[in-house]
């Protein structure tokens, strides 16, 4: 529609004859602006659902952790090159935002959780950025208590510090804790500690010890290539750590693929598989590991899940030049 001069004078009529609408926004305080009622600047409870043939999905956020971008964060491209790629992303150069996406999967007759994000003592340090799964975890109407096994994909602590509670005690007092045994084999190994080089790798040793002694290291190794749960298969995808491990749930026709950390940021690390990343333990098995599961995922056109992809981080990758792009699953309101 063209803007005439009759139209203009209709406008600047109306703005006159509304002064007292003017001058009671004007007389507001400027917080009742930012903030929701009562002050509560937090978002709605964060969990979602899907279903895998008869099995039921359901991803609960641990929430997200912004932080400076290390240095060295992709070790083998330049900060620049890194810092280009996110603000095509349309993110900040020098942050980095990292969300954290555990499951809870009934599958059978059995409850199931995926990986348990930071932890509860992580809540309380973070100001309640990260550490959510618990509280989560019961507004999607879980009871811990009720949880038949925990499977964990390898020991970093974002993937296993839920597992007790901030004082120590077990999150999950009657759930069987299965661990990849490459994974126990080598963090609870003594010599492999005395060889561990950097603060980092020092403190994942040091973590991983502190959690499961905190369970008196009750834990049930579990073997590549079988079932750890009724339609959950392990697989070996080595690398960010040397027992990683993803699974594939499957259900009739129907399955996804459970990626854990083969990539840590997408858009950085799908779009660029060549990049190392500084979590990575052996970037170069990495690389290839993450290769190869995403040229099956695209050839298979195989849903898959990512424990740091936005929330809530199921989707469909496809290849895009020498990389990959994943595509978000369209939003579903209802199962």
């Amino acid at each position: 529609m063209t803007m005439t001069r009759r139209h203009a004078l209709a406008g600047a009529a109306a703005l006159a004859a509304t002064p007292a609408i003017a001058r009671s926004a004007k007389a507001q305080p400027a917080k009742a602006q930012s903030t929701a009622p009562g002050g509560d600047l937090r978002q709605a409870p964060g969990y979602y659902r899907y279903r895998i043939g008869e099995a039921l999905v359901t991803v609960v956020s641990d929430g997200a952790n912004t932080f400076p971008r290390p240095a060295g964060f992709v070790a083998n491209v330049k900060p620049e090159e890194v810092g280009a790629a996110l603000e095509k992303l349309f993110r900040p150069r020098d942050t980095r935002t990292i969300p954290f996406g555990p499951l809870a999967v009934r599958t059978g007759n059995k409850l199931i959780v995926i990986d348990t994000g930071n932890g509860e003592a992580a809540h309380a340090n973070s100001k309640g950025a990260v550490g959510q799964f618990a509280a989560n975890f019961a507004a999607a109407g879980f009871d811990p208590a009720r949880v038949d096994a925990v499977v964990i994909s390898h020991f970093h602590g974002d993937h296993i510090n839920g597992l007790i509670k901030a004082d120590g005690s077990p999150a999950f007092p009657n759930a069987e804790v299965l661990v990849p045994e490459r994974e126990w084999a080598f963090f609870m190994d003594d010599g492999e500690m005395s060889r561990a080089s950097g603060e980092r790798m020092q403190g994942v040793f040091k973590n991983a010890r502190r959690v499961f002694d905190a369970l008196k290291r009750k834990v049930t190794p579990y073997a590549w290539d079988k079932e750890v749960a009724p339609g959950l298969l392990a697989l070996a995808t080595v690398g960010h750590t040397p027992g990683h491990t993803s699974f594939v749930l499957s259900s009739g026709s129907d399955k996804v693929f459970i990626q854990s950390d083969v990539t840590n940021d997408p858009g950085l690390f799908a779009q660029n598989p060549g990049w190392h990343l500084i979590f990575d333990q052996d970037p170069a098995q990495a690389e290839a590991t993450r290769r190869r599961v995403y040229d099956m995922l695209v050839a298979d056109r195989m849903r898959v899940q990512g424990f740091h992809y936005p929330f809530p981080g199921v989707g469909h990758v496809e290849k895009a030049g020498d990389g990959y792009r994943v595509i978000p699953e369209a939003w579903r309101p209802v199962i």
